[in-house]
């Protein structure tokens, strides 16, 4: 069975991008920069982001490429060992399992976010009942569109790595930057933005070392790029030899943090607009409101008082949303797929439909138990198995895989690559420095 593969630098650059560019960009950076010291979180999450999560992404971007496989066949690949071989198919496996039960709540959260979508525009048409129901909190419409968010996906993953993933990242990331310009131009130009602009851009040094902020901007620049699941990982398996992959990386992990920073310069300066039209953004403490209860009830109370322009940047805003997390569910389910397609020689379209329904059960059993499980499956996936996962990837690549075979893998873009910068920083940083700050990040979600 021919194995897909990118079909160039640029399609596979918005692809990972992609990967990377979801929720936890344009919808959580936002928030985690205004509940932790604003400039000071934005300047230390910029800071960690190339010196925590790209070593930790070019890990995952190398094996992948030299695998030519899935997490499950890669990281045995990695040694001689047999009882590693064993231990390297283990975390695979356990990979597997975490993200698929992130795509199964991570589809229900999209689902909502097209349903916004739609509502303006229905809303134009004089359905007024119809409207409230999109944007209502009910058991038919999160079932509705939890599974018309799953079709698309399952429908984009099933026409291949070139004809589906390459093809609509392609169309999907320019046009959801193109959204996220014309939006922050917009806002700029409303009272109360300059507000939130100074907020977002001028640091306050003296939170720069607080603790707190340092562990959340770490947090939020490692999993902001989707580690720990596989995903980089099986994306660099499909990435030609022929292509500088330290290069790419750097492009895919420059990407990801400008379209955060996209994201800040929106949401930010959208908050204070709120609150200059006296939508409320705090809560009794004085502290930030809730992610969801941001976007979901303090933006959209902001795009009502703004009148007839408003439902237009309503479906802008939520069209931008959707799209962010349409680019990050194609590249969640291929993990699984490309696992069932290559150890069992299933036809990708038969593959794609078969788990793609086995966790829209599991989307819908979510749905259905939403007040104790939603936020269950939430915390054990991101708060401990994703930095579990990301350790045991980092201690593969820098502890189990011989430097030779990395080095080699990495000059067949670059023969130049063992006298570059990288080569003499990168084997020792993801040996000692990332497994030390993953553990950090996971004591303190532990103790938190």
């Amino acid at each position: 069975m021919q194995r897909g593969q990118f079909t160039s630098k640029f399609g596979f650059i918005m692809a990972a991008a992609g990967a990377a560019v979801g929720l936890g960009n344009v919808w959580g950076f936002p928030t985690q920069v205004a509940s932790n010291g604003g400039g000071a979180f934005v300047l230390i999450y910029l800071f960690l982001s190339f010196c925590l999560a790209y070593p930790a992404l070019m890990a995952e971007l190398i094996v992948g490429r030299y695998a030519r496989a899935n997490a499950v066949i890669a990281l045995p690949m990695l040694t001689k060992k047999p009882w590693l071989k064993n231990a390297g198919k283990a975390v695979g496996i356990a990979g597997l399992l975490t993200v698929a039960v992130i795509l199964s709540f991570y589809a229900i959260i999209a689902g909502w976010l097209f349903s916004f979508s739609l509502a303006p525009i229905v809303k134009v048409t004089g359905a007024i009942d119809t409207s409230l129901w999109l944007t209502d909190f009910s058991l038919s419409r999160n079932i509705t569109f939890t599974v018309i968010f799953m079709l698309a996906t399952i429908m984009i993953i099933s026409a291949g790595v070139s004809n589906g993933i390459e093809r609509w990242s392609k169309r999907m990331m320019p046009a959801l930057v193109a959204i996220l310009v014309l939006l922050i131009c917009y806002m700029f130009t409303l009272p109360g933005a300059m507000t939130g602009l100074k907020h977002y851009l001028v640091p306050d040094f003296s939170l720069v070392f607080e603790t707190n902020i340092i562990i959340s901007a770490m947090g939020q620049a490692f999993f902001s790029l989707s580690l720990g699941v596989g995903c980089m990982l099986i994306y660099g398996s499909y990435l030609s030899s022929k292509e500088n992959i330290v290069t790419v990386g750097i492009w895919v992990t420059v990407i990801d943090v400008g379209l955060a920073f996209l994201a800040g310069l929106l949401i930010i300066p959208a908050m204070y607009v709120a609150a200059h039209y006296g939508v409320e953004i705090f809560d009794a403490k004085g502290d930030l409101k809730d992610s969801d209860v941001l976007i979901f009830t303090v933006l959209p109370a902001l795009f009502e008082q703004m009148g007839a322009m408003g439902q237009v940047v309503s479906l802008a805003f939520f069209a931008l949303m959707s799209l962010a997390a349409l680019t990050s569910t194609i590249s969640l389910l291929e993990v699984p797929v490309a696992y069932v397609v290559e150890s069992y020689q299933v036809p990708r379209k038969k593959a794609s439909w078969i788990i793609g329904a086995l966790i829209t059960l599991m989307s819908l059993t979510i749905v259905f138990n939403f007040e104790w499980l939603f936020g269950l499956v939430i915390m054990i996936t991101t708060q401990y198995s994703q930095p579990v996962l990301g350790l045991f990837f980092c201690v593969f690549a820098g502890w189990v895989w011989h430097r030779d075979q990395a080095l080699s893998e990495i000059k067949k873009g670059d023969e130049h690559a063992s006298s570059s910068l990288f080569w003499k920083i990168w084997p020792w940083y993801v040996r000692y420095v990332c497994p030390l700050f993953i553990i950090i990040m996971f004591v303190h979600a532990l103790t938190n």
